[in-house]
């Protein structure tokens, strides 16, 4: 199909229409959601392959290094270092997110995976390491808030849902073909260079793919309604980036209609943010309830454990009898693949069984796991199956829990004035409490002791089980402007 070819400064903060070559109609949308949320793929990459490169990194055989005799305190920056980047892009989002728009922030993520991932498979020492990863986590901080983002204002409205949805899957598979790259380059000498490295071809995908799809017609709508350009040019340009996305099977007449329709609810929207979304908004009245509902949860979602357990799974199962780190990193990926499986139940099953149910089950299952994994560690240690099992129990829990809900009540939970600032506080809190966790843990885990550490991170469960039951309301089959007019107020 052919599209005709804009073109724009960068200095002029454009995001115009490319050729459109990503596909039309079906294949279009198809592309709108693959390549974005290949994002969210490499950020569980990461997750996956750090478990495995945090072994590799610090043998004496296997790291291929003279610097491999790394403290707790080096080891928490390995695992964590990707999660300050990611906090510092959502940082960076948040100020040039509508400059740049949706296509170029997640071009521009691309490209800092691609160079993280290099960065850190040819580091010569540990600081050139600790850049490298603070180089990608940049990549995740734009890639996580410019994904949902286009798939959301791209996708059609009937199949929208499932799609951001989705996203949490892709993480997962994400999560599985790092331990799959760990397996397989755990026993060869630099294995970890390999497995952080990996990340660069997917990148390079990803980045192909978000050039050659159109920019988000929504975003072009909003810089027009925000005075950043030609409100008649700008319309063109989204019903020609639309086209491109649907495909020739929609008249100019439908095409044209969608526009303006979605033209005027960002106009009234704007509207209200200008005159109500200051950002002291955020403290006040049902935005503050929102706050706390979806503040609490992406925090607890972060400070039961849940990045320790996805960052060290290879090394608790060593810890627990696994002494190889090949058979650490098989059973690794067990424990992807059951993720993955339970993710999909969630996904489907969340708007049948409700947000509720699915936490308070989810919740309970994982303060279970969490005194398993003590248990074994004080007196259940000469059976090792108990940490597999209380892991398996712990990633199943999560992925109906936590994993998925805590962002869906996100996206749901505040008033539209509010929302955008909203889900960036959201955001920050979610990467902040997650690194602060990662590096924390393995210093805690040497002062406390593992079975501590997790009679800790179990107690703080059940105070996240005690938060939900008292604050979280249910959403499930509620307009958002139910939820404001019902629940917030």
């Amino acid at each position: 199909m052919e599209v005709a070819v804009q073109v724009r400064t960068h200095a002029q903060g454009g995001e115009l229409p490319s050729s459109g070559g990503a596909g039309d109609g079906a294949a279009g949308e198809g592309f709108s959601f693959l390549f974005p949320a290949l994002g969210g793929l490499l950020f569980g990459y990461d997750i996956g392959a750090t478990s495995g490169a945090s072994i590799s990194l610090q043998s004496a055989e296997l790291s291929g290094t003279t610097w491999f005799s790394l403290s707790s305190i080096q080891l928490g920056l390995v695992a964590s270092g990707s999660l300050y980047g990611a906090l510092g892009g959502s940082i960076l989002a948040y100020r040039i997110a509508d400059f740049l728009g949706r296509r170029i922030e997640l071009v521009t993520a691309a490209a800092l995976y691609i160079s993280g991932a290099l960065v850190t498979g040819f580091a010569p020492d540990f600081v050139v390491l600790i850049i490298g990863r603070l180089l990608y986590g940049l990549g995740i901080g734009l890639a996580m808030h410019g994904a949902p983002l286009y798939i959301a204002e791209t996708s059609p409205s009937k199949i929208r849902g499932t799609l951001i949805s989705l996203k949490e899957l892709f993480i997962v598979l994400g999560i599985l073909i790092g331990y799959l790259v760990g397996s397989f380059e755990i026993d060869v000498v630099g294995g970890w260079r390999y497995m952080f490295g990996f990340g660069a071809p997917l990148a390079v995908i990803m980045a192909i793919g978000m050039w050659n799809l159109p920019p988000s017609p929504r975003w072009l709508l909003l810089r027009a309604v925000q005075g950043k350009g030609s409100v008649e040019d700008n319309k063109r340009k989204a019903i020609q980036a639309l086209r491109s996305l649907r495909g020739h099977s929609r008249s100019d007449k439908v095409l044209t209609d969608e526009i303006e329709d979605t033209l005027v609810s960002i106009k009234a929207a704007y509207a209200e943010q200008e005159s109500e979304g200051n950002i002291w908004r955020m403290f006040e009245g049902a935005s503050l309830k929102a706050l706390i509902i979806g503040g609490g949860l992406v925090l607890f979602q972060q400070i039961t454990g849940q990045p320790s357990v996805l960052y060290y799974a290879t090394y608790i199962l060593q810890t627990a009898g696994f002494a190889a780190a090949s058979d650490a990193a098989k059973v690794s990926i067990l424990i992807g693949l059951f993720k993955l499986l339970m993710t999909g139940v969630a996904v489907f099953k969340v708007d049948d069984l409700g947000r509720r149910p699915l936490l308070i089950g989810g919740i309970g299952g994982i303060a279970v796991s969490l005194f398993l994994l003590a248990a074994y560690y004080k007196i259940l240690n000469s059976f090792p199956f108990v940490a597999v099992g209380a892991l398996l129990l712990y990633v199943g829990s999560y992925q109906v829990s936590f994993g998925p809900i805590s962002w869906l009540m996100v996206s749901e939970i505040f008033p539209l004035r509010t929302r955008g600032r909203g889900i960036s506080l959201a955001v920050l809190t979610n990467f902040g409490s997650n690194a602060l966790v990662t590096f924390a843990f393995s210093p805690l885990q040497e002062f406390l002791g593992p079975a501590n550490i997790f009679i800790l991170f179990g107690a703080i469960s059940l105070l996240s089980l005690v938060f939900v039951i008292l604050k979280v309301p249910e959403t499930k089959g509620l307009t958002l402007e139910e939820i404001e007019s019902k629940i917030l107020k």
